[in-house]
């Protein structure tokens, strides 16, 4: 049974930390913010030929090839179909832009001197490993990318490839592809570094994302992460009953970090469970540093795996 001075101290802790939430959230919404969206599929969906020369005075950055490719894929039957299945399903953008918006308002409180990317929406093939591009000054989405995961032209993927092409998951795409500029790669080869890396990455969407739920920042359906939460403990156990930690075993990354159709135990639970466990047990353990411990978020990033093991004192959930 917990002591009454313990539960004291626990709503004084929630309280002061709903208070830490509002503060940040009104800094966060007096933020000034302009952000800048073209919507390029569209002109190029609505162009003629005549139009690729504006388009390219426009969009320089997106015109390499002789304006003849251009007037092909204007005329070419599978683009036309592709556009207007894009055309369809973005008809309206504005909770996309909304939450974008939302999304860099975070982004410049925590790093205040980050200037906000134009962005500009795209077709690209259904090029699902490209369908967020963020270079300095630009961030293109290709919409292509977002139908829905049951959309005919996602087919042939596999389903935890498809299962997060859904407009749903567009600002954590976004998210992820800023942390990956923040965040940088461990030097350390262990298992426990390349946990530790993404779970910083995800304890970064934690903050900058904090309007969509853990699903979306992890790229989970709500079953997947339910199940994560559940196993948590058995996970965990195994992971240090077969001293994984430390192991620079290169096998490790493709059996529990790299995105896959589920976790690779060697277990009768195997295809029960999702892909990417060790980045969410990466997560908890960050998530526990940050709560025990008076630490910036740009001081967590630069921290190394081992002092934030050490201080988390990670205790799994059972």
């Amino acid at each position: 049974m917990r002591s009454p001075l313990y539960i004291v101290l626990l709503v004084v802790l929630i309280i002061i930390g709903c208070g830490e939430e509002d503060k940040v959230a009104k800094e966060v919404n007096n933020i000034a913010l302009e952000l800048r969206i073209s919507r390029f599929d569209n002109e190029f969906a609505d162009a003629s030929a005549d139009d690729i020369p504006k388009l390219r005075k426009e969009y320089p950055f997106l015109f390499p090839a002789p304006d003849s490719v251009w007037i092909a894929k204007l005329q070419d039957s599978l683009q036309i179909e592709l556009r207007g299945e894009v055309k369809n399903e973005f008809k309206n953008f504005d909770r996309e832009k909304t939450d974008i918006a939302l999304l860099f308002k975070h982004i410049k409180y925590y790093f205040p001197k980050y200037e906000v990317p134009r962005v500009i929406t795209v077709t690209n093939d259904v090029e699902y490993n490209n369908r967020i591009i963020l270079a300095d000054s630009l961030l293109f989405i290709g919409l292509d990318n977002y139908l829905g995961p049951e959309h005919k032209y996602y087919s042939n993927l596999q389903n935890f490839i498809a299962q997060d092409m859904d407009r749903d998951f567009i600002v954590s795409n976004i998210a992820s592809a800023f942390a990956n500029k923040v965040v940088s790669r461990p030097k350390e080869r262990t298992f426990l570094a390349q946990i530790i890396y993404y779970g910083k990455i995800l304890y970064l969407k934690d903050k900058i994302m904090p309007f969509h739920p853990d699903e979306q920042k992890i790229t989970y359906s709500e079953d997947e992460l339910a199940w994560a939460e559940a196993n948590e403990e058995p996970m965990w156990r195994h992971f240090i009953e077969n001293e994984l930690l430390y192991s620079t075993d290169n096998r490790l990354s493709p059996r529990f970090i790299d995105p896959a159709p589920f976790s690779k135990f060697g277990l009768e639970l195997d295809n029960e469970s999702p892909g990417q466990l060790g980045r969410y047990l990466g997560w908890q353990i960050v998530r526990s540093f940050m709560n025990k411990n008076d630490v910036s978020l740009q001081q967590l990033l630069s921290l190394s795996a081992e002092d934030i093991f050490k201080k988390s004192n990670y205790k799994p959930n059972k």
